[in-house]
């Protein structure tokens, strides 16, 4: 008489690509944002990119949180976003752009497509030099359409713009760097690591208020004549001066010590 096999119970397993997730973490006054879904070099799904529009509100509404930086998991930033996102959440890319709030992007790996639309609406970025920084939708028959079109040239000019829309190409973390398309470059995990640290630290540490105004006044003023952009950086110097954060700073300077803003 043989023995009755065992029946095991099957393996549940996680499709290749799978919905993937946003991983939210905190760092002191930094909310990070991790893009969690490596089989699919971060792709964007309609998953995750509701969880990224629900968190930046969440952050704008969150008095102790002073800045959000977004990265990705397993060592690339994001290779583009799923089909789906374009009907489900096409406000992703600009509920990262409009938030008073300071935003850093940490560029690893594949930073493609709309990956690199999602970057360009960061105020600052952070870029290994092993990073691939390339908008390659027009190969596929497509074109930008969460911003790319217009930040991208804003940043680097329209030569170096239509270069990369038209051609392709893909720029490691240097020459990103050369064209003005990344703020800071890093050799290595480790020293892009050290780097993150150093830049979280300096924002985290200004008044809040104040570098939401600084931010509001840059973002406004670029589209209109110096004479209106002064008229507004005018405006909010005067807002900023009826703050409490605004008068604890003198208090500190004249004291000699280190400033405890509220962001009131």
């Amino acid at each position: 008489m043989t023995r009755a096999r065992k029946r095991r119970s099957p393996r549940r397993t996680r499709p290749a690509h799978g919905a993937g997730r946003v991983e939210v973490t905190r760092a002191g006054g930094c909310v990070v944002a991790t893009l969690d879904r490596p089989a699919a070099r971060n792709r964007l799904s309609a998953a995750m990119a509701l969880r990224l529009i629900e968190l930046a509100e969440e952050v704008e509404d969150d008095a102790d949180a002073l800045m959000l930086a977004i990265r990705g998991a397993g060592g690339n930033f994001c290779a583009g976003f799923d089909p789906e996102v374009e009907r489900i959440a096409p406000r992703v890319v600009e509920s990262i752009a409009v938030l008073t709030k300071p935003t850093l992007g940490i560029l690893d790996g594949v930073v493609a497509d709309e990956g690199l639309e999602l970057a360009l609406a960061t105020d600052l970025r952070v870029a290994a030099r092993s990073a691939r920084l390339a908008m390659g939708q027009l190969k596929d028959g497509r074109m930008p359409h969460f911003g790319g079109t217009q930040r991208l040239p804003r940043l680097v000019g329209p030569a170096q713009a239509l270069r990369m829309l038209l051609t392709g190409v893909a720029l490691d973390g240097n020459a990103a760097m050369r064209m003005g398309l990344v703020t800071y470059v890093a050799a290595g995990r480790a020293g892009l690591e050290r780097l993150v640290k150093q830049v979280v630290r300096a924002v985290t540490s200004r008044g809040p208020i104040a570098m939401r105004l600084a931010k509001e006044a840059v973002r406004k003023g670029y589209d209109v004549t110096l004479e209106q952009g002064i008229r507004l950086e005018e405006d909010l110097y005067a807002l900023l001066q009826t703050t409490a954060d605004r008068a604890e700073g003198i208090r500190a300077f004249l004291g000699k010590r280190k400033p405890l803003f509220r962001g009131a």
